[in-house]
Parts: structure tokens; sequence; C-alpha cells
């Protein structure tokens, strides 16, 4: 059964989301599958699922609103909705502990348009099969074209080519090449936590927490007006 900490939920309205274009195997896609439903239903977007040994057993979701940030209330509002829908359908057989969290400032990039999004920023991938004769990939995110990610590279990649003749010497000369990585042939994505990106991070989540807060304001303003109103006319 999963833990979780129930609280008033946030409205929100459900929308169409845009499919992941990379997903997790094995029974962490079994989770997503129950979950994203019930996440989307709330207005959010299921980023990722991880399935870790931690405290005997963690499932770990990571959601977003549509503008990719995630505030504490959004937490606790998608932990409260999914816990009764985990417990019936029982996707793990082992007692587990649910954690809901943002995807965090470095995150992964699962759809097309986190790469468009995140155009500018720097991002280390991974691919599933050789492309150029490597399968790991870091530099600076241009956008996509077509189906694919263009990154522009810096020259300090984490992998070594597969033939691995001459690669410290092949890794500064790919500085400044751009590559074309189809984003079906991705299997890891994630932004390269930098202070540009810190920075951004931290617009997004006191805007956030605005908006948060104005809507809470127009609700109690409603529900005042309301109370009002019915005492009129109970006079």
């Amino acid at each position: 059964m999963a833990t979780s900490h129930a609280q008033e939920p946030v409205q929100a309205v459900p929308n169409e989301t845009e499919p992941r274009l990379i997903v997790e195997p094995g029974l962490p896609a079994r989770v997503a599958s129950i979950a994203e439903p019930v996440i989307e239903q709330l207005g959010y977007r299921l980023v990722r699922v991880k399935v870790s040994p931690a405290d005997g057993c963690t499932v770990q979701i990571m959601a977003e609103r549509q503008d990719g940030t995630m505030l504490v209330e959004d937490c606790e509002t998608v932990s409260r909705a999914l816990s009764p829908v985990f417990d019936a359908a029982d996707p793990v057989d082992r007692a587990y502990r649910l954690e809901i969290s943002s995807p965090g400032i470095d995150r992964p990039l699962v759809r097309k348009s986190d790469f468009d999004r995140y155009a500018g920023h720097l991002v280390k991938i991974e691919t599933e099969i050789p492309i150029d004769g490597r399968k790991r990939f870091r530099g600076l995110l241009v956008g996509t074209e077509g189906e694919a990610a263009r990154l522009r590279q810096d020259g300090k990649q984490d992998g070594k080519r597969d033939d691995k003749k001459d690669a410290t010497k092949d890794d500064k000369e790919l500085a400044g090449a751009e590559v074309l990585l189809p984003i079906g042939e991705i299997s890891e994505a994630r932004l390269v936590l930098t202070d540009e990106l810190l920075r951004q991070a931290l617009r997004r989540e006191k805007s956030a927490k605005r908006e948060a807060r104005t809507a809470k304001r127009e609700q109690r303003r409603h529900k005042s007006g309301y109370a009002g109103h019915a005492a009129n006319q109970g006079d």
C-alpha cells in the first residue's frame, strides 16, 4: 500500500496531453499506464516513473503543469488522487512508498515540445543505438527538426566512441559540430544544471506561485459572494 499526504486538492482543468516519446520499460511502464490517465484528468502531465529499492520500495512519479512547473500543492493533489487508484489496481507486488515530485531543475526531456522549450540549454543525451559511432552526447540543445533533436556538441562528451580510437582527440574535434538525434532512438535526455537554468526555474516557480495565490483569492472571493447572496435570499 502506498503512503501519501492528504490535503484539499487544487482544481485543474483536464486537457489533451502531448504523448511522451521517451518512456520507461517493465514495471515502471505498468505503473505509468495506470497513473497517466489520472494525472491527465487533473490537468497535469506525466513526465517519468521510476521504481527503486529506496526505503524498501519507492514508486517515484514525476509530473508537471503544462508550463513545466509543479508546486508542493500540486504534488499533494496528484498523490491524493493516485493513492486509491493504486490501492485498487495494485501494480506493485510488494509494499511500497508513493512519491510524487516535480521533474526537478535538471529534468528529463520526454516530449518533442521539451526539446523546443529548453532550446539554448545544456543537455546530456543517450541513444538506444550508436549514432556516428557513439551513444552518449552532450552539448547545447538547438531545438527540433522534424522528429529529431538538434544538438550543438561542446566537445566534453562523457562517452567514448565504440571503436575507442583516439577518443580524446575526437571529443575536441566535435566541439561546435551539430548532430541530429532521432527522438524515437533516445533512451534518456536530461538537462545539465547551469546558473542560467537555475535562474529560469526560479522565475517560473515564482510566476506559478503568484498564479496559485491569485486563483485562491478568486476562489475565496467567489465563495464569500455566494455566501452573502445565500444569506440575503434567506432574509
